[in-house]
């Protein structure tokens, strides 16, 4: 099933591209500025949905939204991980224009190495947080006459920044803060989050349901208004947490399909998940599900769903490495905080209800920057490419049509917790090239015939490798961006005794919590919340 699985997908979706895009008509435009829901979910994988491929995950109402619309089956996040790729989803930029490179609270420089990391490269400042003067989709929307909700993970500054959902356009927030994950009260109610109210009758409520409940409240009470509704779930980062009955439909469900011997297998750093086969983290996935049908339903109850356009994505890829080891993308490489398609390639689904788009695939590459200018044009509303500099409007893909062919970007001169390297990355037509800070060294993928990144063919095709290099390097020096610096005093024998313990210490670990978490007697604590190990 894993090495097949995503080229049979997308076999499939070509044919049906063909086939819908040809037959694709409009329905009737509506007479007034339309509605959007905009749906992100933090660290879900691009096979982390039953209609993306996998076979143990279960969505059925993430599932049935993207049938209703297009999917983008080479849907990009602009970096893999979450601040950056956050940013370009409201400003539509990558992030070498826009400075914020990193996650927001990590590290840099000597406060790095002290950090006793032992990387040969120390990581750059970078932008912490969005600025003022930053103009970002939801003050677009505001100034057009649109009443703008956030709920859920921001991760782009602070009360102290000046930098919450508040400060930048947004009428509403529901639970945005500096914070990336649900540091403060885990997935269950009490939150004890500073931007969002308990209360009693909630108690036991999942995080993800309590953040569509205050949605859905937001929508009833704008019913008669035009409103954009951003719907920023925490889940599915860590801590990994689900209920009882959801980890043993889930257990039960992996040893029906047959629990391997071991899960886990080394790459260049940390050690990866191998299968999909984590019953707390599939049971977080179908809490999100129930989340989304949720607000979905209450669109339909309140006939809204006829004039109000649904965007669906991830920040990022799937964890594999760090964090809680959640997942496994099939056939694609790595995952979250990787330079591998597994850590940047995630669900895309846009839903625009006067356009007859289901069963509509596209395999064009775009990019979550694309979002911003996306929804102003299906708005109606002008473009602002001085704001949006680096996004394009997908509308005409919408439509059936074509875009301009154009590179993608990447700039990512960090260290991530999940095993990523400081690289920059251009991918244009079906050729990636990955270039690597730490010896300069730069490798070329064809994503066509090699979707899990196996075969470097720079060697190869040397020309092309050169061309694509020197017009990456050349970008990256107009965007006048910040680079990792060589550590004059770095120890590379604490680094390789890293290596060799995340090998022969932490590998064997993961492998033991893992067997506890799939026997059936486990128990991680006395009332289920908080059910990671």
């Amino acid at each position: 099933m894993r090495t097949s699985t995503i080229n049979s997908i997308l076999a499939c979706l070509g044919t049906a591209c063909l086939v819908s895009c040809g037959n694709q008509k409009q329905s009737l435009v509506p007479n007034k500025k339309p509605n959007i829901l905009f749906i992100v979910v933090d660290d879900l994988g691009y096979t982390d949905l039953s209609v993306m491929g996998s076979p143990f995950y279960e969505t059925p109402n993430i599932d049935s939204l993207a049938r209703s619309g297009t999917i983008f089956t080479n849907g990009y996040a602009t970096c893999a991980v979450c601040s950056p790729s956050r940013a370009s989803l409201l400003n539509g930029q990558f992030t070498a224009r826009h400075g914020l490179t990193q996650y927001e609270g990590a590290k840099s420089g000597q406060a790095w190495k002290e950090l006793n990391r032992h990387t040969k490269l120390l990581p750059p400042e970078y932008k912490h947080h969005l600025h003022r003067e930053d103009v970002i989709l939801p003050e677009v929307l505001k100034d057009n006459g649109y009443t703008t909700f956030f709920a859920g993970k921001w991760h782009l500054g602070s009360k102290a920044d000046h930098s919450l959902p508040t400060d930048h356009g947004f009428d509403i927030n529901q639970g945005g803060y500096e914070k990336g994950g649900p540091y403060s009260g885990g997935y269950f109610s009490p939150f004890n989050n500073p931007q969002m109210m308990d209360y009693p009758e909630e108690k036991g409520m999942s995080l993800s349901m309590k953040l569509a409940k205050e949605t859905s409240t937001f929508i009833r009470e704008q019913k008669d208004s035009t409103f954009l509704a951003y719907l920023s779930f925490y889940a599915v980062h860590s801590p990994i947490q689900t209920t009882q009955a959801k980890w043993k439909k889930y257990r039960d469900k992996a040893e029906r399909m047959g629990i391997a011997e071991t899960g886990f297998e080394m790459e260049r750093v940390l050690p990866a998940r191998k299968y999909q086969d984590n019953p707390v983290y599939a049971g977080l996935i179908e809490q999100v599900d129930e989340a989304v049908g949720s607000v979905l339903q209450t669109l339909r109850d309140l006939d809204l769903d006829k004039n109000t356009i649904v965007v669906f994505t991830s920040d990022n890829g799937g964890v594999t490495s760090g964090d809680n080891f959640s997942t496994n993308q099939l056939d694609l490489r790595g995952g979250k905080g990787y330079q591998w398609e597994g850590g940047l390639r995630v669900p895309y689904f846009i839903y625009v209800p006067w356009m007859s788009q289901k069963g509509t695939h596209n395999q064009v590459p775009v990019s979550g920057a694309d979002l911003f200018p996306t929804l102003l044009d299906l708005a109606d509303i002008p473009l602002q490419p001085e704001h949006h500099a680096d996004g394009v409007s997908l509308e005409p893909l919408l439509k059936g049509g074509r875009i301009a062919e154009r590179p993608l970007y990447w700039h990512y001169p960090h260290y991530g917790n999940q095993g990523g390297e400081p690289v920059s990355i251009m991918r244009k037509g079906s050729w990636k090239i990955i270039h690597y800070w730490e010896d300069g060294h730069t490798e070329l993928y064809d994503l066509d015939t090699d979707l899990g990144e196996t075969k470097d063919r720079s060697t190869e095709k040397e020309i092309l490798t050169l061309e694509m290099k020197e017009e990456l390097l050349a970008w990256l020096e107009a965007m006048q961006t910040e680079y990792a610096e060589e550590d004059a005093s770095w120890n590379e024998t604490a680094w390789k005794q890293k290596l060799e313990n995340n090998r022969n210490i932490l590998m064997p670990r993961l492998e033991k919590q893992r067997e506890k978490m799939l026997s059936p007697d486990w128990q991680p604590n006395t009332n289920w919340w908080g059910s990671q190990l």
